[in-house]
């Protein structure tokens, strides 16, 4: 299977050479080779969901560089993270709205019959279906609320 987002990404590679955007070609070229790695050590062809893994990934590495850079006063550095972020970002998914994902979370519920011991259930069947799209951390506090109520 191939990967539409991957080909979208490799055209936009081409284009920021063309344009002479080192800091998305930067950006685009990591992303790239973090996604071929990923392939060659599960010993899968690329797919969407590995992209986006993929790009998540990159966008966390980045946030937590940012903060060390603020931390150690290199507004530049932090800079080039913060754009490199943005940049990434808008290969993710649509992003998912707190009610929508609590709709997902009390369809679930019912789907599983889960109690207030069902986490990891509950984790299991909706994090696939967020990923890239919602933070997973808040997903955990929305499913907490709904088991424990």
């Amino acid at each position: 299977m191939a990967s539409p987002l991957l080909d979208r990404i490799l055209s936009d590679i081409k284009t920021a050479m063309k344009n002479k955007e080192s800091e998305a070609l930067l950006a685009l070229r990591t992303l790239h080779s973090d996604v071929k790695n990923t392939a060659i050590n599960a010993k899968e062809e690329i797919s969407d969901s590995m992209v986006v893994d993929a790009i998540v990934k990159n966008i966390k590495q980045k946030k937590e560089a940012m903060e060390m850079f603020q931390r150690a006063a290199k507004q530049e550095l932090v800079d080039n993270a913060d754009k490199a972020v943005q940049f990434l970002e808008k290969y993710l998914p649509e992003p998912l709205t707190e009610e929508e994902v609590l709709k997902m979370v009390e369809a679930a519920k019912e789907k599983i019959g889960a109690s207030a011991k069902d986490m990891g259930k509950m984790m299991k069947e909706l994090a696939p279906k967020i990923k890239g799209r919602f933070d997973t951390k808040r997903l955990n506090d929305l499913i907490q609320k709904v088991l424990n109520s």
